[in-house]
């Protein structure tokens, strides 16, 4: 208790938890003893003692339930038992055994793990930031789109370039550098090892080692080995990544000068040369990563190849720190265990992580890592540990000690560590496995442990991409740029499945969240080829309505805790994803599908939004009936008979526009109106004539407003504030206009035709930056505007949504001019979004950044820093420039079993083809200009048979596969279509 008090004094915080056994009785004379300590202890602190310092609680045991006991085990950093021998006695035997455990840490060798040494008289620190140079240029691979580059120390990547991997309960990041991530369920709440975003440090959660036994020479997989001068080869592609890189044993090759003369031996490697040394002792290391298509399972592979010409016995270490939640305070619930099963005959050994704490819906939950030297009949490990203060000295620094102390249990410092050692004979290869997986308790962790460990990593590998090739492999295109087929027939639909829909995670950002309006958007445009995945996605949205029609804005499996706000656009996502959904597949069932409602406290006066886990409610609707709610919620109109704005809507960040329940927005019309208008007829159908006129009544209003104080004379304003003020004006002195309400006056169709086309020709003059290849959401910037917009104004300008190039908004800008007929508008603003084509432009690629394969959320557009990417991976637009490219510059169309062509191709292509699949049939379809004929001879020559363009073709009708030939009417140049821009789409690297 006096420790307690000085601690308290000290701002050291410390809870002493008393645990009275004492057996239940009237008078109970030491838990009033207790007690009565307990209010002496509170009534000693002073004022001045920071609050919440130290306490002191008292419990009877009978009290506590086992999960309670458990708990505070776990938790308690030191226990005590109170047997009668004095408080020195069990300080003693603490201090003893820490002294212990120290002694015996310091008595193993360790070597430090600082990566490997450089040779002897050279400065091992990192390259100056002057002599770094940027990495070479990599290369897409037409057959599977993966990515190769080099990279080292001295030429690194500007910033991680990182690959998702997942499937939809389980998944992993994992950068150029070989460092990453691993979750399960969720990618926020429950992370196995730590998610980090410093783009200067590696995640450091995760590590494997190489060490020459003989020399003790380690080696970090996956990383810079041999200097910063080496290299090392990247490879990501969708379902995988690998790291090839080259070790060599420059400081082994001086040890083993020094040993071969103590025994007698030549040396003849030394007598030959530094770089003879260097060839005799090379391996090549190559790792690759791979998360399962199915279970939560990711493999490590490592394979080894020794190019000198003596055997080596190594030793490979694998490290996982585990997190089991979402902060590192979650940890401290973990225990460890190591499993001892058998696969047939042979030994498994799996090393054990489970959260105690119930957080979340993850009590109980299990991880573990297992290890498996191919061609070894068993998975039994050397040595291990769960306790990760084996892995530093007593100064604290890393090091990998020659033998691991074999610890588990609670209290540790929780990791799992295990090595195996094996021979590498010369000119030969070897293989080791480590499994990283993950089940809802411990002994379904076993179970998967047993099924998954043996089974062959390359086959796993295999499995992974052929079943992301079946969701995603519907259609593929080919026309004569290298680098749209790229993103289009492999990294934009893997990103929008894989990152959006599954991991819901990046480099950038681990939201594990779905967000209402977010993933609807993501499912939606993999509906040509996944159409599956959008219908999963509507009933799922579905189920997170309130009964009053308003939605969460997102929420975290499993429990469902989320946002409720007073955004305006969330539930309308809902109606118009339905529609997309009923236009590509005719399903009209899914209307029909019952999903239950949700409930929950308002969002209270005065505030924007309020968190919490709804309640489950009894009343239950159709989908349709969900989508009407939806629209019914959003008839209230403003002063100038527009929607109102609510606390935001698609720009969550004007979230102080209407936050008075006045403001209004022009945007939210445009969108309302294209609502309507396929929502309407679905209400006529089903007998609700009455409903659907009530909408068609409001959509006039709103479409009388858009025509009036909505226009501001050559562009259509964006918002009015709550008072009345008009957002988006060129009397403004910021935010003059806004790029999306110039865009879905063409996209809903419900502007006239002149008034769209001077709208995007007003958007093209003031928002298209040529000279750094990108569009501006809005411009000006918002800085010190009154009223003010919102949050977004603390964005930096230029940055996000403050006047950045924010991908979603241009890429609506794309297709805006697409439908009117501006194809090489269309097609230019595509490669400016591009990271294919922004990484290859000569002058644009040095300040972009971000990986060449992965979309960007945004792109900076003020100086300094224009042209630099902001966050990439973990943004919608993927799936919007995948329905750009096909749905509107292929023209692909596809209704059930049905498809046409509607292409809006740029003036410089000959053609493209469509190979697409339905079902079990395969269709080609072949698309020439009017001027290339010899590749319409050539097609025809093939057996193709001639479609007109936009004719139907009935897949079900033209056989098992059929290949069809269209010829493309002469487009008008682009000053033809109202735009104007741009005059050509030749660029520099198409």
């Amino acid at each position: 208790m006096r420790g307690l008090a000085w601690w308290a004094r000290g701002g050291l915080v410390v809870d002493l938890v008393v645990v009275n056994a004492e057996p239940r009785s009237y008078l109970m004379a030491l838990q009033h003893d207790l007690l009565g300590l307990q209010e002496r202890h509170r009534a000693g602190m002073s004022a001045a003692t920071p609050a919440g310092a130290g306490a002191m609680h008292v419990w009877p045991a009978g009290e506590l339930s086992p999960a309670e006991r458990s708990g505070l085990a776990l938790l308690a950093r030191v226990r005590l038992h109170a047997d009668g021998r004095p408080l020195a006695e069990h300080v003693a035997e603490l201090v003893a055994w820490h002294e212990a455990a120290l002694v015996e840490r310091d008595g193993r060798h360790a070597e430090p793990l600082a990566g490997a040494r450089a040779p002897a008289g050279t400065d091992p620190a990192l390259p100056s930031p002057a002599s770094v140079e940027p990495p070479a240029a990599g290369h897409f691979d037409a057959e599977d789109g993966s990515y190769r580059f080099h990279t080292s120390l001295a030429r690194p990547t500007p910033r991680p370039w990182v690959n998702v991997l997942a499937n939809p309960g389980f998944g992993a990041l994992v950068s150029e550098s070989g460092a990453g991530c691993t979750w399960a369920g969720n990618s926020r709440m429950h992370q196995l090892s730590a998610w980090g975003n410093d783009p200067l440090a590696d995640m450091d959660g995760e590590a494997f080692h190489l060490q020459d036994l003989r020399t003790r020479e380690i080696w970090p997989i996956g990383r810079a080995c041999s200097g910063a001068a080496s290299p090392w080869q990247v490879e990501h592609r969708p379902g995988s990544s690998r790291i090839r890189q080259v070790i060599v044993d420059r400081a082994g090759g001086q040890r083993r000068e020094s040993l071969d003369r103590r025994e007698g031996r030549e040396g003849r490697e030394v007598l030959e040369g530094h770089d003879a040394r260097e060839r005799h002792d090379r391996i090549i290391a190559c790792t690759t990563w791979c998360v399962a298509s199915h279970g939560a399972i990711k493999r490590v592979r490592i394979e080894l190849r020794n190019e000198g010409a003596r055997d080596l016995e190594l030793r490979l270490v694998g490290v996982v720190e585990w997190m089991m939640g979402s902060v590192r305070a979650d940890r401290r619930s973990v225990s460890t265990a190591i499993s001892r099963l058998r696969d047939g005959d042979a030994p498994l050994e799996v090393l054990l992580a489970t959260q105690h704490d119930g957080h979340e819906g993850h009590g109980g939950h299990t991880a573990f890592l297992a290890a498996h030297l191919a061609g070894a009949p068993d998975a039994a490990f050397d040595d291990w540990t769960c306790d990760r203060r084996e892995l530093f000295d007593a100064t604290g620094r890393a090091c990998l000690p020659d033998h691991l102390g074999q610890r588990a249990g609670a209290g540790l410092d929780p990791c799992a560590a295990a090595s195996l050692s094996l021979r590498l004979p010369a000119r030969g290869t070897r293989a080791v496995v480590f499994v990283i997986g993950h089940a809802d308790s411990r002994a379904r962790a076993q179970l998967l442990a047993q099924a998954e460990v043996m089974r062959d990593a390359a086959q796993a590998e295999g499995a992974t991409r052929a079943h992301l090739r079946s969701l995603l492999g519907a259609v593929t295109v080919h026309t004569p740029d290298a680098l749209f087929d790229a993103l289009v027939n492999h990294w934009l639909p893997c990103q929008t499945l894989v990152c959006r829909l599954w991991a819901r995670a990046g480099f950038y950002q681990a939201g594990g969240a779905y967000g209402f309006r977010d993933q609807l958007q993501d499912a939606m445009g993999l509906v040509v080829t996944a159409p599956q995945l959008l219908r999963a996605q509507l009933l799922r949205a579905a189920a997170r309505q309130f009964v009053e029609g308003d939605v969460q804005h997102w929420w975290h499996p499993p429990l469902g805790g989320g946002a409720r706000t007073r955004f305006s656009d969330d539930l309308l996502w809902l109606p118009h994803a339905t529609l997309h959904y009923l236009q590509a597949t005719g399903e009209v069932a899914v209307l029909d599908e019952v999903l239950p409602f949700i409930e929950g406290d308002a969002v209270p006066d005065g505030a924007e939004d309020v968190y919490f886990v709804p309640r489950a409610s009894a009343q239950a609707a159709t989908l349709y009936e969900h989508g009407a709610r939806a629209i019914d919620r959003s008839l209230a109109v403003g002063a100038h008979g527009l929607p109102l704005i609510g606390g935001g809507d698609w720009n969550d960040g004007m979230n102080r526009v209407g936050h008075l329940g006045r403001g209004e927005s022009v945007w939210l019309a445009w969108f309302l109106c294209h609502v309507v208008a396929g929502y309407a007829p679905l209400a006529v159908a089903r007998g609700e004539r009455g409903r659907a006129a009530r909408w068609r009544r409001a959509s006039r209003g709103w479409r009388r407003a858009l025509a009036g104080e909505a226009w501001d004379g050559a562009w259509y304003r964006r918002a009015f504030f709550d008072d009345g003020t008009p957002l988006g004006t060129k009397a403004g002195t910021e935010c003059r206009i806004d790029l999306i309400a110039q865009a879905w006056s063409v996209l809903s169709g419900a502007a006239p035709e002149a008034r769209q086309r001077q709208a995007m020709t007003s958007a093209v003059a003031l928002l298209a930056d040529e000279a750094h290849g990108l569009w501006r959401l809005l411009d000006p910037p918002l800085a010190t505007a009154v009223p003010a917009a919102g949050y977004i104004q603390a964005y930096p300008p230029g940055v996000r949504e403050n006047g950045g190039q924010y991908a979603h908004g241009a890429v609506w800008a794309a297709m805006a001019l697409a439908r009117l007929g501006n194809a090489d508008g269309a097609w230019r603003t595509w490669t400016w979004l591009s990271p294919a084509h922004r990484t290859a432009h000569p002058a644009w690629g040095g300040a972009y950044g971000l990986e060449p394969y992965a979309m960007a959320a945004d792109v900076y557009s003020q100086p300094p820093y224009a042209g630099r990417g902001g966050w990439s991976w973990y943004t919608g637009s993927a799936a919007g420039m995948y329905r750009a490219a096909v749905e509107l510059i292929c023209g692909l169309e596809v209704a059930g079993s049905r498809v046409r062509l509607r292409p809006c191709l740029p003036s410089h292509w000959p053609g493209v083809t469509v190979d697409w699949r339905e079902s079990e049939r395969r269709h080609t379809l072949t698309l020439c200009a009017s001027t290339a004929s010899e590749a319409a001879a050539k097609a025809r020559a093939s057996g193709a048979e001639v479609l007109a363009e936009g004719e139907w073709l009935d897949g079900a009708e033209a056989g098992d596969a059929s290949h069809h030939l269209i010829i493309c009417a002469a487009r008008p140049a682009p000053s033809e279509t109202g735009t104007g821009l741009f005059g050509t789409a030749q660029t520099a690297f198409s």
